[in-house]
């Protein structure tokens, strides 16, 4: 749900050549640029003044540290379920050229690192990962960044295949196309398009890069459609300590189960073959609903709708009910006239921000600056609305309940219809920067749902009610089939399971260190009680993009001991063992998750 990779000063990543000054293959080093260097001189006699710029020196670093502790310590949440480093110590220091700062989008994790690769071609990545195997230092592989928690992230260093990014083959006919892992989901589909075919599904952005959104079992939205690494025919690896290597269903097809959502640590994956699907339009249809019509409808808005999700919103009993479909041939799209214009929708969530000004800023207020505001209020979207709404006051329930009203009026006013290509429907505005957790856990058949996705969501919505948390719309809800890759949270011999995903968040709406401490505690509250009384007894598992790795011995001894009754544990450490036995394409999180006695 998140966007895309944050840039600070040097790093590369994101851009489409590598700067003339930091060669993509070489691994950079300095001085610490911390440490003060006395300059020796030759002369034999330094004149006073010089001892007084060094005093100066020592006490400019000295104030130095000081300010950057002060700013990390009010960034770290420090709960036993939320100690989680942002390392935000670089930002306000100067940065030396070397250094690559490398955050996700919602600067909820983030690394320092000098050694970050981006290598042209597959010649210079085998060349990359030899070097790396060799001298058993780390090269995590990471894509666009956009991972909640960070787990493409690794302060000994990382490789980005950024610069890999094109369309290799198409077959029109088998409507299958080869690609470099490094291209990103909107390039590929723009890529293709002119063949006349698109990706079978989308999650709801399309910064990914390929490689990083199949390792870590990313999805759309359909009970007929799986997640996205069902979409992998075949795949091209480079791993530490067998070279290149291609598996596929034919071919090793216990290892290319394993590696198709493979959390980065088997090999870098450089190439992938793609089973795509005929371009189509979608009609997109939003409608506000009730939970109550939920449960009558839900069978039938499953088995009757190509892609179906609801978007929950806490505190109240509405439900946003979105479905998309293929356009018919014979009728074309629906003609529907709104009831509402876009200024009328969002008409109730202005006069929420304007009268939350007056209570929260009215000191701040003069007119001049009420005429800006009033202007600006005009101009802003309804995600960024909710956004400035929260950020006055994130963590008072009774305000988070007024925004939730507001954004349930604003819902129930833009029922409509959209139509265009898939690419462009399914996508989704998120919002702004965000905490968030996702779980998936098994709902039946398509043919025989057992409801349990439904009763989760009562049972969460109870939950949140009676434990007072100030909890933000929407909980987001949605549905795939099953996964041939045993490491998917959606894997399943059975072809006919279906499986529900959901989503609950907490914005960081605020660049204010302190706040967004006091909102990382408080998700991570949230998340906690999700996590005791509901994950096992739906038998849910969260989003491998989104677990977070605990602090606290015994609750990670009790996470990696829950993970290996799901997932083949033994065979992923087995094949990593093999494929990368130094573990340098590993990372912390990685090793935490699946320990091994033999990784450096």
């Amino acid at each position: 749900m998140l966007r895309a990779l944050t840039a600070k000063r040097s790093l590369h990543s994101l851009s489409r050549r590598h700067s003339s000054s930091t060669p993509p293959l070489k691994r950079l080093s300095s001085p610490n640029p911390f440490k003060p260097v006395r300059q020796l001189s030759t002369s034999s006699s330094a004149p006073s003044s010089s001892s007084e710029a060094e005093l100066r020196k020592y006490l400019g670093y000295g104030a130095l540290i000081l300010f950057c502790g002060a700013a990390t310590y009010y960034s770290f949440p420090f709960s036993q379920n939320a100690k989680h480093k942002k390392a935000q110590i670089f930002r306000y220091a100067p940065l030396p050229e070397d250094l690559h700062t490398v955050s996700n989008w919602s600067g909820t994790h983030e690394v320092q690192t000098r050694v970050f690769h981006q290598p042209e071609n597959l010649e210079q990545l085998e060349k990359v990962v030899k070097e790396a195997h060799e001298k058993k230092t780390r090269i995590r592989p990471v894509g666009s960044g956009l991972s909640p928690n960070g787990i493409g992230l690794s302060r000994a260093g990382m490789v980005n295949l950024a610069l890999m990014d094109k369309v290799l083959e198409v077959d029109k006919e088998k409507k299958r196309v080869r690609v470099q892992a490094g291209i990103r989901v909107q390039e590929l589909v723009d890529g293709i398009k002119d063949y006349g075919i698109t990706l079978q599904n989308f999650a709801s952005i399309r910064e990914q890069q390929i490689g990083g959104i199949i390792q870590v079992g990313a999805h759309g939205t359909g009970a007929r459609l799986p997640p996205i690494d069902e979409q992998i025919i075949s795949m091209k690896l480079v791993t530490p300590a067998k070279g290149i290597i291609e598996v596929s269903k034919e071919k090793d097809p216990e290892l290319f189960y394993l590696a198709r959502c493979g959390l980065g640590g088997l090999g870098v994956v450089a190439e992938v073959t793609i089973q795509c699907v005929e371009r189509q339009e979608l009609v997109e249809h939003t409608a506000i609903s009730t939970m109550e019509d939920v449960k009558k409808n839900h069978k039938k808005l499953l088995s009757e709708n190509k892609h179906v999700k609801y978007l929950y919103i806490p505190y109240t009993d509405a439900v946003v009910v979105v479905r998309c479909n293929p356009v018919s041939k014979w009728k074309g799209p629906p003609k529907f006239k709104p009831k509402y214009t876009t200024d009328e929708a969002l008409q109730h969530v202005r006069d929420l921000y304007r009268e939350s000004l007056k209570k929260y800023r009215a000191r701040e207020i003069t007119a001049q600056s009420h005429e800006n505001a009033e202007q600006d209020i005009n101009e802003l979207s309804f995600t960024e609305l909710r956004d400035k709404l929260l950020a006055l006051d994130p963590l008072n329930r009774d305000h988070v309940i007024k925004v939730n009203q507001a954004e349930a009026e604003f819902w129930r006013k833009s029922e409509g219809y959209r139509v265009g290509w898939s690419d462009e429907i399914l996508g989704f505005d998120c919002g702004g920067q965000q905490w968030v957790s996702e779980t998936c856990f098994p709902v039946g058949t398509l043919g025989k749902p057992n409801l349990k996705d439904l009763q989760y969501i009562e049972d969460l919505k109870k939950l949140i009610e009676k434990e007072k948390v100030p909890a933000p719309a929407p909980i987001e809800q949605r549905w795939t089939a099953s996964s041939k890759s045993p490491m998917s949270p959606a894997s399943s011999s059975s072809e006919d399971d279906i499986f529900s995903w959901v989503g609950i968040i907490m914005y960081l709406p605020t660049m204010d260190a302190r706040q967004r401490k006091e909102i990382t505690e408080e998700f991570f509250h949230y998340r906690h009680l999700t996590q005791t009384q509901l994950w096992d007894q739906y038998s849910a598992y969260e989003h491998w993009a989104k677990i977070e790795v605990p602090k606290d011995k015994d609750e990670l001894a009790a996470l990696q001991a829950r993970l290996r009754k799901r997932f083949p544990v033994d065979a992923y450490n087995k094949a990593q063992k093999e494929l990368d036995p130094h573990g340098i394409l590993s990372n912390n999180k990685l090793e935490k998750l699946f320990p091994r006695s033999d990784t450096i």
